[in-house]
């Protein structure tokens, strides 16, 4: 075991196929980490990233970090292949799979957290993870968990391919899901077998959370924010949204996202209404939220947990495949009156005008919703130091 004064090493594996929104959930927990841990634990935290992001991402990457990229996949017609490399697939695991032993090996982290996937893609984690466990008792496993899955016919059966959840229970130390169960509870619904529930702790929204005061006398336009995440999916939802009409005195900025193709940039920009531009990203995604009269998005847990940490409206347009996940989320959102949704069979200009124009005289109170998610992981990881921390961080008001 390491002495106190030395760092505390964490690795945070994230198997990014499509969109970035596993690899922002490791960054925003690695940035807390950094910032609020070692005033709880009184350690220093160091850490990798190690993740299979596209190459083009631009990551925020804290101090003390660094991040290994594996070799990139996507989702292809039968499963996974290769994003970039032109081998068999067999061989990009392979190399994938070495590449995170040497990470876990080189590291010796005191603390691995999974996004998701407990094993990786194909197994790739699965023999690294068994031999921590018996060589390096000590190092804390976390599986990290969204709060939605999918629906339960579909994560019975991921669960079931991963084999012998006894074996996952040997391996696994606890699994934090990051959600509010008076929003959305996997353990209810049927998203995570009930032998597994005993390991759970729910951490509340990794959502920012911090007081923003709007400027007193704002020097811009007042303007509606659309946004579709990464982008790769989201040209129907960027495409209706630039062709509505906004309020009397707004502009209307429509994010396509990093990862949106320069074609369906070109599409959307060429039905753009006045007063509507079109861009693939901006500087600062929270700030443009906070700063936005209203905001309409596609229903990716990032971009929910940004949203939820401001008072701003919004509108949730859901994609629908090739998983149901997001219009869980919008749902559930929706019943708490957090935010307003509209499903994709029903979206049209039109349909965008009529909400935006009654959204941007009002505010969105979220308070009720436990939003200290990234609190709950540094006190809980503090805990895991042997720091005196309190196990039920104050939650966070918007």
């Amino acid at each position: 075991m390491r002495h106190h004064d030395q760092p505390f090493r964490v690795m945070l594996y994230s198997h990014d196929s499509v969109g970035l929104g596993h690899i922002r959930r490791n960054l925003a927990i690695a940035h807390a980490l950094v910032t609020d841990s070692q005033a709880l634990s009184g350690r220093p935290v160091t850490g990798i990233l190690l993740t299979g992001v596209g190459h083009e991402a631009d990551l925020n990457v804290p101090d003390g970090f660094d991040v290994v990229l594996l070799p990139g996949i996507c989702k292809g017609t039968v499963g996974y292949q290769p994003r970039n490399v032109q081998v068999p697939m067999d061989d990009l695991i392979d190399i994938r799979e070495r590449v995170a032993t040497g990470v876990v090996q080189g590291l010796t982290p005191d603390l691995i957290i999974v996004d998701r996937h407990p094993y990786g893609v194909d197994g790739e984690l699965r023999a690294v993870l068994a031999q921590t466990r018996a060589k390096r008792p000590d190092t804390t496993i976390v599986l990290g968990l969204r709060e939605v899955l999918d629906d339960p016919a579909t994560v019975a059966r991921e669960w079931a391919a991963l084999g012998d959840l006894d074996e996952l229970r040997s391996i696994f130390d606890e699994i934090w899901v990051y959600g509010d169960p008076a929003v959305h509870d996997v353990r209810s619904t049927g998203e995570l077998p009930a032998e597994l529930h005993d390991l759970v702790r729910h951490t509340g929204y990794l959502s920012d959370g911090r007081h923003w005061v709007p400027e007193e006398h704002p020097t811009e336009q007042p303007y509606v924010l659309t946004m579709v995440g990464g982008g790769s999916d989201g040209h129907a939802l960027a495409h209706a949204a630039a062709r509505a009409t906004m309020p009397h005195g707004h502009r209307h900025l429509v994010v396509g996202g990093p990862q949106m193709p320069e074609g369906d940039l070109a599409d959307i920009r060429a039905v753009a209404a006045p007063g509507t531009s079109i861009v693939a990203s901006v500087p600062d995604g929270l700030a443009t939220i906070r700063r936005a009269s209203a905001v309409v998005s596609m229903a990716g847990y990032n971009t929910v947990c940004e949203v939820m940490s401001t008072s701003t409206p919004a509108l949730l347009v859901p994609r629908q495949a090739p998983r149901l996940e997001q219009l869980i989320r919008a749902r559930a959102l929706a019943a708490v009156r957090a935010f307003d949704v509209l499903e994709s069979d029903d979206l049209t200009p039109g349909r965008l005008t009529d909400w935006i124009a009654g959204a941007v005289t009002r505010t969105q109170d979220r308070s009720g919703i436990d939003l200290a998610g990234l609190t709950g992981v540094t006190h809980r990881v503090a805990t895991l130091q042997g720091a005196d921390t309190d196990e039920e961080p104050t939650r966070v008001a918007v």
